[in-house]
């Protein structure tokens, strides 16, 4: 094979997998076809089956050119910062090691500003295949990074905190994965400059409650049994309407004070 043949394979090779990289934050993994692709980078599916083999192992080649960097210096970060405190992390280091490594990568000339979409498409994308791909290369990172948010948070139970990082890491995959991630930018820094430890530190702060703030306490639970109680009887009211009184409505509205107080009525 000539120089320029073989050029000329790699240029195809890496323009599909630019066009799948694409595809994929803009659609999903279901929603994208080969043909698709192939219309995309300018080439046939004879050149899909000729250096891949299919649409999965090309989603496996990409998938793995994005995230094995990524997790392999998440892990290091991870094991530099608890031989440095090995009295132990709390929840928002940990969490902020899952974000740093994703950021400054995302700021590389192979990444691309499209990395932290990608990361965010990756981890919500409903698709078997991506739930499967991640569970089989990289669950060992995924038990390191549990355990160490389990040792943070001795006091949740396990499944607890398996449901809490599901919410977290869904909420952290909705902002990375939209489209308006520089607006969010601005919007958190107030149209002031900000460097990337005020940033980051303030995109932790959005998700770090998910981990930490109380969970199905009894005052939480009073609160939303008063809200149901007054949505139903709203809802009751709004369906068959009848005439109140003035002295009524006065007191319906003394009712509610508690709302307004932000607290429960005594």
């Amino acid at each position: 094979m000539s120089t320029t043949q073989r050029h000329g394979h790699s240029d195809t090779r890496k323009r599909l997998l630019e066009a799948t990289e694409w595809l994929f934050i803009d659609r999903g993994y279901e929603a994208m076809s080969l043909r698709h692709i192939t219309a995309r980078a300018g080439a046939n599916l004879a050149a899909v089956n000729y250096h891949f083999g299919g649409k999965e192992a090309l989603m496996q080649e990409l998938l793995s050119q994005r995230l094995d960097r990524l997790n392999r210096e998440r892990l290091q970060l991870l094991s530099a910062c608890e031989q440095l405190n090995p009295e132990g992390l709390d929840a928002t280091t940990v969490l902020g090691m899952l974000f740093v490594p994703a950021f400054r990568l995302s700021h590389g000339s192979t990444s691309g500003p499209a990395f932290m979409r990608l990361l965010g498409r990756v981890y919500s994308d409903p698709s078997p295949f991506i739930h499967g791909y991640l569970q089989e290369h990289y669950r060992s990172i995924s038990g390191r990074f549990f355990e160490a948010f389990s040792r943070a948070l001795p006091a949740l139970p396990r499944h607890e905190l398996g449901l809490r990082l599901h919410f977290a890491l869904k909420a952290l995959s909705g902002m990375l994965a939209g489209e308006d991630m520089q607006e969010l930018i601005a919007s958190i820094s107030k149209g002031e400059a900000i460097n990337d430890a005020e940033l980051l530190a303030r995109l932790i702060s959005l998700i770090s409650p998910i981990l930490t703030a109380p969970f199905d306490s009894p005052e939480q639970i009073q609160l939303i049994d008063r809200i149901l109680q007054l949505d139903n009887s709203s809802a009751i009211a709004s369906a068959e309407p009848v005439a109140t009184p003035r002295h009524e409505t006065r007191g319906t509205l003394g009712d509610q004070q508690w709302i307004k107080e932000g607290r429960l009525a005594s």
